[in-house]
């Protein structure tokens, strides 16, 4: 499985930005899709899963009511609509897939994925 990421860019606080991610390859047993993000000198955290098939979302707090997940199916693309965001918002996005995980609790630690996309830098200037 391969992940492509895209989107990231600078942005002002108060912004938007959408980014994107791309499953090539054996993609037909992922069932769950999520975003992480690694800010300047802090550990990479969970923004935001999608399932597949269910089309079920799951989000970190920090991020609720600002960020949205989506997929399309017919392109294997997850979508973060990134919306009102903040300097602590600015840290290095990947995209991550894996099978079905038992809970979100699972599906939102890093090491629960075996699949990641090779990140891309989200700036919001203040």
């Amino acid at each position: 499985v391969q992940l492509q990421a895209s989107g990231g860019g600078l942005v002002q606080a108060g912004g938007s930005l959408r980014l994107s991610c791309v499953a090539s390859g054996r993609t037909f047993d992922l069932d769950t899709m999520a975003w992480f993000r690694q800010g300047p000198g802090k550990e990479r955290e969970f923004v935001a899963g999608i399932r597949w098939n269910s089309a079920n979302t799951y989000y970190a707090d920090s991020v609720k009511g600002r960020f949205t997940i989506a997929r399309d199916g017919a392109k294997n693309t997850v979508i973060l609509q990134m919306n009102g965001l903040k300097p602590e918002d600015t840290a290095v996005y990947y995209c991550a897939a894996d099978r079905p995980f038992y809970s979100w609790l699972i599906a939102a630690k890093r090491v629960s994925y075996d699949y990641w996309g090779q990140g891309t830098l989200v700036t919001v200037s203040s």
